[in-house]
């Protein structure tokens, strides 16, 4: 079998020129990163959803930048071979184009990813420039912006109306010329995506952004029923792996208080002399103290 190389810009590139589809994944932990590399995922993102998936908040704004380097840095330990992404948590970019290029620097210095992913399309293309110009690549984000939720009205979709879909297009077109080597469609009518996905010259990617896209994102506890307490409708579940640990959980539980775990296999044994030795020990031991209260 072939060694899987490490993703690149150039060969993510290729693949859009090709028409071959890029797959691309969130992961927020070591051990998903280890597993959705073994998978062969091309882009894996530590998104600020880490927020409400892995930490419980509502939105994804209460996440620093010093909780986003600590999952991105064990995601870099666990990949090999996926390009992997570091989301710029909220107001990290916002107020200036210096501002956005130090926490770049910082998230790619302190996590070792391979680039960074931001929220906004004309507004934020000077700091997408800025942060390509420092030498980091930038992944845009476009369509339904959880940062600007309050700006958006709630979790809806965007671009259903033919001005703000235009206003999408000049988004799209603004980043791509400020740089950005990929961007992120988030919620967009798919026949919208389409128009953008064919004037590009870089991946677009869809997260429920419909399937003329050039490629795929899916959240990794969507895809496994991880997160109870809400389900986009563009997401698909590949397993219910909440209900098999659940049942583990479960069953734990029984075999400890019904005493048949652990049993002799699970754990470590003393010599019968040993023991012997240890006991003697233990009562002169006793024995000392006894004569010491004397």
């Amino acid at each position: 079998m072939e060694e899987r190389q490490k993703m690149t810009l150039p060969r993510l590139m290729e693949m859009k020129r090709q028409g071959q589809k890029i797959t691309m994944i969130t992961a927020y932990s070591y051990s998903q990163a280890v597993l959705v590399d073994k998978a062969g995922i091309d882009i894996v993102l530590v998104g600020d959803s880490l927020s409400m998936t892995e930490l419980g908040n509502k939105t994804t704004l209460p996440v620093t930048m010093d909780i986003m380097v600590a999952h991105a840095r064990a995601v870099t330990n666990g990949c090999k071979y996926g390009f992997v992404l570091g989301d710029m948590p909220y107001m990290t970019y916002q107020p200036s184009d210096e501002v956005a290029v130090i926490n770049a620097g910082r998230f790619m210095a302190e996590s070792a990813c391979d680039g960074v992913k931001l929220e906004g399309g004309v507004s934020m293309a000077s700091r997408v420039a800025a942060i390509v110009r420092a030498g980091i690549p930038v992944m845009g984000h476009l369509g339904l912006t959880p940062q600007s939720m309050s700006m958006l009205g709630g979790f809806k979709v965007q671009g259903r109306d033919a001005l703000m879909a235009k206003r999408i297009m000049d988004d799209a077109a603004a980043l791509e010329e400020a740089g950005a080597f990929s961007i992120l469609l988030e919620c967009v009518p798919d026949r919208v995506s389409k128009l953008i996905t064919e004037r590009a010259q870089i991946p677009i990617i869809s997260i429920g952004a419909g399937p003329y896209c050039d490629g795929q994102l899916m959240i990794f506890h969507d895809m496994f029923g991880l997160y109870p307490d809400f389900t986009p409708r563009f997401a698909k579940q590949y397993a219910n792996v909440a209900e098999v640990i659940l049942g583990g959980l479960k069953q734990y539980i029984s075999e400890v208080r019904d005493g048949t775990f652990p049993e002799p296999k699970h754990g470590f044994t003393i010599k019968d002399e040993q023991l012997a030795e240890l006991k003697a020990l233990v009562a002169e031991d006793k024995y000392s103290q006894e004569k010491g209260h004397a």
